[in-house]
């Protein structure tokens, strides 16, 4: 590596257990830079700020997000769970047990775990009323989720905005303080300059070519993507990266056509969220849908994929997956859930199409 040139773990630059500001960096950026999520580095999730809220609601909110997150990430954060089949008085007691267990074996508080875990066998998707003080379910939500990646830590990205008000940054600030302080999270603010609180460390990250020239303005945004239609679903509040081998837990889009394609025979041999290493010195990419054998990726566009440095950076996956040979197929998040048989129709007939072409032919290197 060249003298000056930034390291590929460019977020090793940044301090864990620490709320730290990184001024003039997009977070749409970091996040793209973080996806797919390399092996060393702690698991991101992204939090959008609401406009308006004090300290008390912000936590709550934010406590709440990180609450959803963990239930939908289940059962991979409780080894054994995956084999449970229902939620009724055998599976309650089963999944109790088995988080009893994994409490007594780690740094987890044994009834927070249980309850969780009980909640997400039953699909409770909306937190009950708090049974556990704040400080509990704050340290408890950081190990669960960093568990279901197998990472050591979990950083909270938050983007700061022009809309965001002088009392919002502060109840922002105090907040990630009380995150790291009782949950042990990592904070990044990223963005603008913070205008209020001077007390928050500045950190200078040396990001590599391939991501800064992702914020370069050289491109024009289609106005179709910069003005989207209006959206069948809301933009999450928090996002967290998907789990390798399913559908993604937050995205209603993902899980119809996995209902969708499941019946047919045709379908078979797909993967969700597959990491595509096609060379052990090439840039890896994770994939929404696979099929590896045909060389056929599937592509699912939420509302994040509107924005400039997404959109350009999906441009330019697409290229180069296409010299590699796969076919790229991108579905927004409204296509997938007006009219789901029109997609999987689409599928069908390209994925026809590859077979009736034979195997394709780059394979990815193994590790």
């Amino acid at each position: 590596m060249a003298s000056g040139t930034p390291p590929a773990d460019w977020w090793t630059a940044l301090p864990a257990r620490q709320v730290s500001h990184l001024p003039g960096l997009d977070a749409e950026l970091l996040h793209v830079g973080l996806d797919p999520s390399p092996v060393a580095a702690p698991v991101v999730v992204r939090y959008r700020v609401p406009v308006h809220g004090g300290f008390t609601d912000l936590l709550a909110a934010v406590l709440d997000e990180l609450d959803r997150a963990a239930v939908r990430l289940f059962p991979r954060w409780l080894p054994g769970a995956e084999r449970l089949d229902g939620a009724g008085t055998l599976g309650t007691a089963a999944v109790r047990a088995l988080a009893s267990r994994a409490a007594a074996r780690s740094a987890h508080f044994g009834p927070f775990l249980a309850d969780l875990a009980e909640r997400a066998l039953r699909g409770e998707n909306r937190p009950r009323r708090p049974r556990f003080p704040a400080e509990v379910r704050a340290a408890g939500l950081a190990r669960v989720i960093a568990a279901a990646y197998e990472r050591d830590g979990c950083v909270l990205l938050v983007g700061l905005t022009d809309e965001l008000t002088a009392d919002g940054e502060s109840a922002l600030v105090a907040v990630a303080e009380w995150l790291v302080r009782h949950g042990r999270f990592t904070v990044w603010l990223a963005g603008r300059p913070l205008r209020t609180v001077d007390r928050i460390r500045s950190v200078a990250v040396p990001l590599p070519s391939s991501l800064t020239e992702l914020a370069e303005p050289t491109g024009r945004v289609p106005d179709s993507i910069r003005e989207p239609p209006p959206m069948l679903t809301s933009p999450p509040m928090l996002t967290f990266p998907p789990l390798s081998g399913v559908p993604r837990g937050d995205s209603a889009a993902e899980q119809a056509l996995e209902l969708a394609l499941t019946p047919h025979e045709w379908a078979r041999g797909r993967r969700w969220n597959h990491t595509y290493d096609w060379h052990l010195l090439g840039e890896t990419y994770r994939l929404d849908l696979l099929w590896p054998a045909e060389g056929l990726a599937v592509e699912v566009d939420g509302p994040e994929h509107r924005g400039r440095i997404r959109f350009a950076n999906d441009r330019r996956r697409d290229v180069r997956l296409q010299l590699l040979g796969l076919d790229v197929l991108r579905f927004t998040n409204e296509q997938v859930l007006s009219d789901v048989q029109a997609v999987v129709g689409m599928i069908r007939q390209l994925l026809t199409r590859r077979r009736a072409a034979g195997a394709h032919p780059h394979r990815e290197e193994a590790p």
